[in-house]
């Protein structure tokens, strides 16, 4: 979740942003809305004030002023120890990240690379989601991106991976390279996220077990598809919107648009939202979102609350609801989540609650709960971005501290699988239809349990269902997009 502020001597502050590890500007009153830096330079060469331990002192220096839990940031770490910018600010950063304030959320970053990716989804790879067991140890395409090589190669939702290689003669086993080096060794044998990488995937669905060839190209992902993102479903003599939103990116807010007149257009007010695999983004994106659920309300109610620390109070907002042209009257919203429902899905998910009460539900598992949001603070001669924990959202009522996820603050919220098996968009679906029952007023099946898939990993080492494959340095694609490669 990101969002902009003001500029100073050395710095720029950019995008405030929630996302899941890593959404932007605001409405509302309060504070001016802090500007989105426009157009980056490119990358300069490194000069000599982008030397390590001046990238250091830079990180610290905006820590100090504006990290959202100064009290609980490490007092005697010392720069000269860590080989890189990131593991000083994790050290930096681990007292809060051992309370599950910051859950690696405060990061350096490519001011040229994040601006290429919130300005239209631009990203390099296969092109694909992959969700991962390692207890069955298998990889299963969750998503696949239009435009990008693997769907061009005819690899979709619900292939099975066994084995990748870099040509037909070098394939190794998904079990073979887990057991030489766990996660970390499949991501690597999927190679880096650069154009023209090529590895052969040994691909298993309806027509059989193949062996593909797929080169990396970069593509712009659409965020919301054209295949399945936003449709009217049509059962039992009523109709149902569906929209599906992969991530908050201002290429988002038009498509939202065109999805919510089509809604307007067709008088459908029962309204299903896919946010299962969304990490977030903008929050202007998300705040529009709200304000196209929002016909109901009025200019005085609130839709979401941004609190900076107490010595940075003056940047504090308020997004009110905003009349839209294509804006919708809900009768009942049900939202899909997981644990990789995180920040600016959180925020509009939130921000809902009190409009709706029981008039809305939380669909398939708990979301991540990640109830705060960065700022960036940049250093263009050296393609610096720092993107650093500076504030906490919250709804109309102030209820924002859902570090455990929200299904426990959604009185009637409904389990479901993710059935990967079939389409997005497709009514047969579990979670779809699990949120189709609940619009019609029918049981939709057995509440969430109350914790979010990262806190239950701290707590335990439990079994858990297929989560999405993750790097353990993700790019900034990736953070927004849980399992993009």
């Amino acid at each position: 979740m990101k969002r902009t502020g003001a500029s100073g001597a050395s710095v720029v502050l950019a995008a405030l942003m929630l996302a899941a590890c890593g959404g932007g500007g605001g409405g509302g009153t309060g504070a001016p809305p802090v500007t989105v830096t426009p157009t980056p330079s490119p990358a300069p060469t490194p000069t000599a004030g982008c030397t390590l331990s001046a990238r250091q002192g830079f990180a610290k220096a905006v820590l100090d002023e504006w990290y959202l839990f100064p009290g609980d940031m490490a007092r005697n770490a010392d720069p000269a120890r860590y080989a890189d910018v990131q593991s000083y600010i994790d050290a930096l950063t681990a007292p809060a990240r051992a309370l599950g304030k910051d859950r690696y959320f405060t990061y350096i970053t490519s001011i040229a690379e994040e601006t290429a990716f919130y300005a239209r989804g631009a990203s390099a790879g296969f092109g694909l989601r992959l969700a991962y067991d390692p207890y069955a140890q298998r990889i299963v395409i969750a998503e696949a991106y239009e435009g990008a090589p693997a769907l061009a190669a005819g690899i979709d939702r619900g292939a099975r991976i066994s084995a990748i290689g870099t040509s037909t003669d070098s394939m190794r086993t998904l079990s073979s390279l887990a057991a030489a080096g766990g996660t970390d060794a499949i991501i690597a044998a999927l190679g880096p996220d650069e154009a023209g990488v090529t590895r052969v995937l040994r691909v298993t669905d309806a027509s059989g077990t193949r062996d593909v060839r797929v080169t990396k190209a970069e593509y712009d992902i659409d965020p919301v598809s054209d295949r399945y993102g936003a449709k009217v479903i049509s059962e039992g003599g009523r109709s149902y919107g569906y929209v599906n939103l992969r991530t908050f990116i201002r290429s988002a807010d038009q498509q939202l648009r065109d999805a919510f007149q089509t809604f307007r257009d067709r008088g459908v007010t029962d309204i299903v939202v896919d946010l299962r695999y969304n990490g977030g983004g903008l929050v202007s994106t998300a705040e529009l979102f709200g304000d196209l659920l929002g016909h109901s309300r009025n200019a005085s109610e609130i839709f979401s609350q941004t609190r900076f620390r107490p010595e940075k109070a003056s940047k504090d907002e308020r997004h009110f609801f905003t009349a839209q042209a294509q804006a919708i009257a809900p009768t009942r919203v049900a939202f899909i989540g997981t644990g990789s429902t995180a920040s600016a899905s959180e925020l509009v998910i939130n921000g809902m609650l009190p409009w709706l009460g029981t008039n809305m539900t939380l669909v398939g598992g708990n979301t991540y709960g990640k109830p705060v949001g960065q700022i960036a603070l940049d250093r263009p001669e050296c393609d610096d971005r720092l993107r650093v924990i500076a504030f906490a959202t919250g709804n109309a009522a102030g209820a924002g501290d859902y570090f455990g996820g929200l299904a426990p603050r959604i009185a009637n919220s409904c389990a479901a699988t993710d059935d990967l098996d079939l389409p997005l968009g497709d009514p047969r679906e579990a979670s779809i239809r699990a949120a189709i029952d609940f619009l019609a007023g029918r049981s939709c099946g057995a509440p969430i349990a109350g914790l979010s898939a990262s806190t239950t990993r701290s707590i335990a080492a439990v079994r858990e269902p297929t989560g999405m494959l993750a790097p353990a340095r993700p790019t900034t694609a990736q953070r927004e997009l849980p399992g993009l490669f």
